[in-house]
This record gives C-alpha cells, structure tokens and sequence, in this order.
C-alpha cells in the first residue's frame, strides 16, 4: 500500500489528475516548477468541474479527473488559455456520459481511458484543432460546456444512477 493523491475525496480521480501530468513532465524534461504549476491547473480545473457536479452523480470522476490532466498536459506542451480550453472542449465531447458503476476493475479502465483520451485532445488542442459549438453539447465558451457537462451528471443521469444501483442490488 502506498499513499496517492486524493482530488474531491477520490483516490482514482487523483491519480487521473496527477500521474499523467507527472509521467508527460518527466518525459519531456520539465522542471520542478513547470510541474508544480500543471498539477496545480489539472486538479483546480478537476475541483472547477466538480463543485457543479456534486458529491455523487453517475458520471464516471476520473473522466472528469482527465479532463483536469489535459489541462495540465496541454499547458506543458507550451498552450495557452486557448488551447486549454480546446482541449477542455474535445473532453467534453468525447467522454460525457461515462457512467460510473463504483466497480474498481472497471474503474482502472475507465482511467486508462480517460488518460488516453487526456493525451489525444491536448495534441489535438495544440494543432488548434476543437469540437466546435455545432456540435452536440459543446458551446463556444468552455465555462457554458462545463455547465453542460454537470447538468447532465447532475441532473440528467439521475435516472440512470438509480438504475445502476438497481442492477447492481439485484444480481443472481
């Protein structure tokens, strides 16, 4: 047993939020304080998100963890506030509705997931490339995405946690 990182109470979300940050530093030569200033923007956008998700939603965390660590990943690669939020933006589309099942085996793959798809919006975001507001539920100002986001695990995914834990309580 080793200790990790927690982000908004979640082990799994706080390696999502720091180790791919710590693994991209480490990789590409940063320095202690590039590090330090990434890990710092990949768990406040992670907090950000989370404050308007609530405590418990059936929206998988370490999506919305990852979402943090593109942040972060995508500032190590020399972005700025818009390339963030790009990559903000490709997160969004490409992971929401993630479901969580509270299942640690199919958590680990929800994080390898979610970090794969953190890697891929950043280089994405740093080729200016972004889903843009004709699609989905992507708006052109990444505040309003978010809130899109956390609408729907907040409010629209209610029927599907009751559902889950159905499923979950009434196994043969």
């Amino acid at each position: 047993m080793i200790p990790v990182m927690s982000n908004s109470g979640s082990g799994n979300q706080g390696i999502s939020a720091t180790l791919p940050v710590v693994i991209y530093a480490e990789e590409n030569e940063k320095t202690e304080e590039e590090l330090i200033r990434a890990l710092m923007m990949s768990h406040l956008t992670v907090i950000y998100i989370k404050q308007s998700l609530g405590r418990l939603s059936a929206l998988c965390g370490c999506v919305v963890a990852a979402t943090g660590s593109s942040c972060g990943i995508t500032w190590l690669m020399g972005g700025g506030f818009p390339q963030v939020a790009s990559a903000v933006q490709n997160m969004i589309a490409n992971l929401t509705g993630m479901i969580c099942d509270g299942a640690k085996p199919s958590c680990a793959l929800k994080v390898a997931s979610g970090v794969s798809t953190a890697v891929l919006s950043a280089m994405m975001a740093m080729e200016n490339r972004c889903v843009t507001s004709v699609e989905g539920i992507i708006d052109q100002d990444v505040d309003r995405s978010i809130r899109n986001l956390t609408l729907i695990g907040s409010q629209g995914m209610n029927e599907t946690d009751k559902l889950v834990l159905d499923i979950m309580t009434h196994k043969e």
